[in-house]
């Protein structure tokens, strides 16, 4: 069963979708594990600090070397910097935060419920349908993921002040995807990732100084490991993904795949880790799965759409315009 919905594709066209959800889903999850190293050895502020700089002006050099057309407003800049706060400093420093005193499958259920809130909010402010497969598919994948982590939840003892932390984290994620429909920033989806990330970075820096010792930093292997692949796979990578699913897919439809996280997370700390996986946590990823599918599939076999203007149109035709709006002598909309 097919978990990319059925985007329309144009004779002569690959339809690439199937394979950006899967790696946005594994580089995603597999973010948990990489975390989990990475501040075992530095601070959680100061982590996020530097992979977050490290991130933007990687990005933005790349961009110049490529000689990408520098293509965004003022207001598309303004956009960029303020769905970096929520989505890299906010989202990714508050969740952070909460790992250090409730367990990550508490962390990861609280987060992947933003489907529910980003749908209900989409409906109102964004014009998205709400469907009876929405309906029925929305709770459906937060009782597969409920299922998942509830032996884990009851095992151990949790911090309140953990909890509110990962509810922050989530307000913040809903807040980024609804920034980021609602503004609409044009241009480079590269160059606007590393202005997010920058901002995201010197947002979380003034408090990392602040709260964070120095020398509880072990320059280790591992370290650096971990930096290399959230720097490379998750802030440029995956984040880039995010941004293009929404774009294509809709805000609903793509956090819907937020719904894995949990279990594909569990399987890579299990690869990683060595981390126990109970037969319960697979049985919990077959509701996850259907939740995902009736979400993002619409009834009828139609491709997926996207409202504009008050009228709908296909995503790849969606997707050729807008390149045709900011088409610049490279492709400025490709990693």
């Amino acid at each position: 069963m097919s978990l990319a919905p059925p985007v329309a594709v144009p004779r002569g066209r690959i339809n690439l979708m199937p394979l950006y959800v899967v790696l946005f889903c594994l580089l995603w999850s597999s973010g948990f594990v990489a975390s989990k190293i990475g501040i075992a050895d530095c601070p959680p502020l100061l982590f996020l600090t530097i992979r977050f700089l490290i991130a933007g002006v990687l990005i933005l050099a790349i961009s110049v070397l490529r000689r990408d057309q520098w293509n965004l407003s003022p207001r598309d800049i303004f956009a960029f910097v303020l769905i970096g706060i929520a989505n890299n400093a906010l989202y990714v420093g508050l969740g952070y935060i909460g790992l250090q005193t409730i367990s990550s499958g508490l962390n990861a259920l609280i987060v992947s419920v933003n489907p529910m809130f980003t749908a209900a909010l989409a409906a109102v402010f964004l014009g998205d349908q709400i469907t009876w497969r929405r309906v029925v598919g929305l709770p459906l994948g937060v009782a597969g993921v409920a299922w998942i982590v509830a032996d884990r939840v009851s095992a151990g003892s949790d911090s309140s002040v953990g909890i509110a932390f990962a509810i922050g984290a989530l307000v913040a994620l809903v807040a980024g995807t609804m920034l980021f429909k609602v503004l609409s920033p044009k241009g480079s989806l590269w160059i606007g990732n590393g202005i997010q990330n920058l901002s995201g970075g010197l947002a979380v820096a003034p408090f990392a100084f602040m709260f964070s010792d120095f020398g509880h930093i072990v320059w280790s292997g591992r370290l650096f490991a971990s930096l290399a692949w959230l720097i490379l796979l998750g802030s440029i990578a995956a984040f880039f993904l995010w941004f293009y699913l929404l774009t294509v897919l809709g805000a609903t439809a793509a956090s819907a795949y937020h719904f894995l996280m949990p279990p594909l997370g569990m399987l890579f700390g299990w690869i990683v880790l060595g981390e126990h996986v109970a037969i319960s946590d697979l049985l919990g990823i077959v509701p996850v799965a259907l939740g995902i599918y009736l979400v993002t599939h619409p009834a009828g076999g139609r491709g997926a759409t996207l409202k504009w203007g008050g009228s709908r149109e296909s995503a790849s035709h969606y997707l050729d315009r807008r390149r045709a709006q900011v088409r610049a002598p490279q492709d400025e909309d490709s990693l």
